[in-house]
């Protein structure tokens, strides 16, 4: 409310919409990108709220909420929590029997739901999900035929967003202060988002965030200074999940702009356009740009290729060079023959990577997952700032982030204000502050188990923090492990240097828990390794095909090698096997984050690894 009073006509939102449905060709037809400002976006959310409130919402009943990145998302968010309820955060890739999981145990009585296929898998699960009495839809889909009557069988209304908000204009002609009097009355201990974790074993579990994580977490954000009111923000993460939820909140105490768009094979066109000047993303985009940078580099070959490598050379050598003096001396600075080669390096090869990402980018923020040092470094000698930063679900996304000028590639930098940081004695990171959920819904026990009585969350991740508070995450608590031989192995360490030397990795998974030596299974990004196998004997191969093939296998033995020139003996990769096909989310590989669910993959590629381990003499 402060933040459209204060500035109603500034632009808030910019979101695409259709200029025409379809090319002569058939393609998609062309878009344009149209703004809103605060004070049409706080129209349309006063609508929803009343109009959730006519529908019998009440005060911490939850309503959840099952689509893709849009603006649409934002709107339904906002206006949920300002009829005083809370949202359900539902991704959209969650399969039916998960969703009507998370549904029935967060006893939500509504549900905002993206287009017809969405609607479809609701109404699939409507003898799993009894407290649920109505369905919106984006898109205006309705149910016909056998759903239609299933849906009014179990007393469930249907309705698109459309009409949701003309009744809400209508309920509030005659209720003109409901939707006013029900966010003065929200408390700051009231229940406002319930993210149920994408966790890499096991049922989700959702976790309560009140109203006063987010205000905290806007706050802090603003304090950090690393954006203003002038900023553009490019939002295309899962607003399901907690990274994209909390920088909604840290943009409405800023007062910038968003460009919001979800589709994620979207982000390489709308750059330009969109042209931000800060913009968040986990690891796997920057890997998978560095990845197609350097492939292309290799297939243009000769002179070209030898360009690029310099220049990336000298990439990492000028930023490495900075970071360290800056340590060492306060000052960010380098030798003079080092500027001139990057100089040089700059005219070549970084101006055009900077205009890709759209010429007016100051800063990226990387989180959920480590990014590999020396992609980072490269990135920053380019000119593209990645800021690595820190949390959980479990603390509202923002616990530590790198500072704008003076971050540290290799740590996910310093405590937000009012949030604390210490390191238990086994080296687990423990977490205390504002931001730290209020428990698990309905699992005392489990809350119990990682929630101490003094505040300090139990993160399960293993890290260090540096003499000037910068926090470094080395692995996951559960992730590491011991070989035969008693060595322990952080495999996020061995995968994160794999991705810097290999351009055609997608994910890595090493595995020796137990074992001898250390294993891993390989999947390679589609498009860079395609292109290597086109113009090298292998075009007309199928993917699965290429990925299996004995040159494929030896091209990535290359990378192996190179990898285990760089680690102790006991954390090499003595064997490793390359998958037909790449991780997804689909399968329940991955995440909607896009994290490896080790247990998964290990368990469905159990012959795979035992075949490489066959014959060893296990210790």
């Amino acid at each position: 409310m402060a933040r459209v009073a204060a500035t109603p006509d500034r632009v808030a939102y910019r979101y695409p919409v259709p200029v025409d449905e379809h090319a002569a060709d058939g393609t998609p037809g062309a878009e344009q990108w149209r703004p809103m400002t605060w004070g049409q976006a706080a129209e349309r959310v006063q609508h929803i709220a009343a109009g959730l409130m006519s529908l019998g919402i009440e005060p911490e009943q939850r309503v959840g909420i099952s689509c893709s990145t849009r603006i649409e998302w934002i709107l339904a968010d906002l206006g949920i929590m300002c009829a005083g309820a809370a949202v359900t955060a539902v991704y959209p890739s969650t399969n039916a029997e998960e969703t009507a999981f998370i549904l029935s145990d967060s006893g939500s009585r509504a549900i905002v739901v993206e287009d017809a296929k969405q609607l479809a898998k609701i109404l699939g699960v409507l003898a799993e999900t009894p407290e649920l009495r109505s369905v919106v839809t984006i898109d205006g889909s309705k149910p016909e035929g056998d759903a239609a009557s299933a849906a009014a069988a179990a007393g469930v209304e249907v309705l698109g967003l459309s009409e949701l908000e003309e009744r809400g204009a209508a309920h509030l002609k005659d209720h003109p202060d409901e939707v006013t009097d029900a966010v003065a009355g929200i408390k700051r201990e009231q229940l406002a988002t319930l993210i149920y974790t994408s966790g890499t074993t096991g049922r989700p579990k959702g976790v309560r965030l009140v109203h006063d994580c987010w205000s905290y977490q806007a706050a802090a954000q603003s304090s950090l200074g690393l954006t203003d009111d002038t900023d553009v923000q490019y939002l295309w993460l899962p607003l399901s999940h907690v990274f994209g939820k909390t920088l909604t909140s840290g943009h409405i105490q800023q007062g910038s702009v968003i460009a919001v768009d979800g589709r994620v094979d979207k982000i390489i066109t709308n750059l330009p356009v969109v042209q931000p000047t800060y913009m968040a993303a986990a690891p796997r985009i920057f890997e998978k740009v560095y990845n197609g940078i350097a492939s292309k580099a290799r297939a243009e070959g000769g002179a070209k290729y030898k360009i690029f490598m310099w220049a990336a050379g000298v990439a990492r050598e000028y930023a490495e060079t900075a970071q360290k003096n800056q340590i060492a001396t306060g000052a960010r600075t380098v030798p003079f023959p080092l500027q001139a080669k990057h100089a040089v390096a700059d005219k070549l090869v970084y101006a055009k990577i900077r205009d890709a990402f759209g010429g007016r980018l100051r800063a990226c923020v990387s989180g959920s997952a480590a990014l590999a040092p020396d992609i980072n470094f490269f990135f920053s000698g380019v000119g593209v700032h990645i800021l690595e930063g820190y949390g959980l679900s479990e603390s509202s996304a923002g616990s530590t982030v790198n500072p704008g000028e003076g971050y540290r590639v290799g740590t996910v930098g310093r405590p937000l204000p009012g949030t604390e940081v210490r390191i238990a004695e086994d080296g687990e990171v423990l977490l205390r502050g504002p931001g730290v959920m209020r428990g698990y819904h309905n699992q005392p026990e489990k809350t119990a188990e990682v929630l101490e009585s003094d505040g300090w969350f139990h993160t399960g991740d293993i890290g260090e923090l540096d003499k000037d508070g910068f926090l470094r995450i080395t692995d996951r608590k559960k992730d590491m492990f011991k070989t035969s031989g008693g060595k322990y192995v952080a495999p996020s360490e061995v995968e994160g240097r794999f991705k810097a030397v290999c351009p055609f990795v997608s994910n890595i998974l090493v595995i020796g828990n137990g074992r001898n030596f250390c294993t891993a299974l390989i999947t390679l990004d589609e498009p860079a390794i395609m292109q290597w196998a086109g113009d090298n004997g292998q075009a007309g191969r199928s993917y699965a095909e290429v990925c299996t093939s004995p040159e494929t296998h030896k091209l990535i033995s290359g990378f192996v090698d190179e990898l285990n020139g760089q680690l102790q003996r006991w954390q090499t990769v003595k064997k490793f096997t390359v998958l037909p096909r790449d991780l997804d989310i689909e399968h329940g590989e991955l995440t909607p984050s896009l994290k490896v669910k080790r247990p998964v993959v290990e368990r469905e590629n159990a012959a795979l690894i035992e075949a490489m381990y066959e014959g060893s003499r296990e210790a």
